[in-house]
């Protein structure tokens, strides 16, 4: 299968799921949520990725350690967040998850078949981060309520058996549904929409507060 193969495989898989009407954009007319100098640093650093970031591309490639990244113009949803917090906070998700993983690699998922840790794609698996994150304590709960999303968490979800997604929550409210808008890339790069219960919600995660 040729590498243009693969992409076309992966738009149509994202073009296939059911999104909001505001995924072609940055959503215009959104209210403003209170936040945190640590919340407004990481979200203005996620939403520069917008207009960046244009293509979703999950191949596996090598990278520098540490504060290794794929070009800017491509990438996948947890690039979204590794980008935003090394940007805003110089905290090396690479790095972190990294040290981790050696110290507690039976912590972590065995979906991949690997034996050992490897720096150029552990961090940029959203199950990894889960795992992460709920191993410092930024984990917080789950609930139905919009007000309960704080700007700067981290929200992860299962869009369908076997894809797992992740974003930033945003200082921006949409105003029909008062849900917070998610600074996110689902297949067309980075975006900022409507989508916090759009789909199987799997982790909430305040990283603000993790113990690291």
């Amino acid at each position: 299968m040729t590498l243009i193969t693969k992409h076309i495989l992966v738009l149509f898989l994202f073009a296939s799921l059911p999104f909001s009407s505001t995924a072609t954009g940055q959503e215009t007319a959104a209210q403003s949520q209170v936040t945190t100098p640590w919340s407004t640093a990481l979200i203005q650093s996620a939403r520069e990725q917008i207009g960046v970031t244009l293509i979703y591309d999950g191949s596996y490639q090598s990278l520098e350690f540490p504060n290794g990244d794929v070009p800017r113009q491509r990438g996948v949803c947890t690039d979204v967040v590794i980008r935003a917090l090394r940007d805003a906070h110089s905290f090396d998700l690479q790095a972190k998850v990294n040290a981790d993983m050696k110290a507690h690699f039976s912590s972590y998922p065995k979906f991949w078949g690997l034996s050992r840790p490897d720096s150029n794609i552990d961090h940029r698996r959203v199950p990894n981060l889960i795992t992460y994150f709920k191993r410092h304590r930024a984990d917080v709960p789950m609930t139905d309520e919009p007000q309960d999303y704080l700007p700067g968490d981290i929200v992860t979800w299962m869009l369908r058996p076997g894809t797992p997604h992740v974003g930033i929550v945003s200082d921006k409210v949409d105003p029909q549904s008062g849900n917070p808008l998610i600074i996110h890339n689902i297949g067309w790069g980075t975006r900022e929409n409507d989508i916090l219960f759009a789909y199987e919600m799997t982790g909430h995660f305040r990283p603000e507060n993790g113990n690291y």
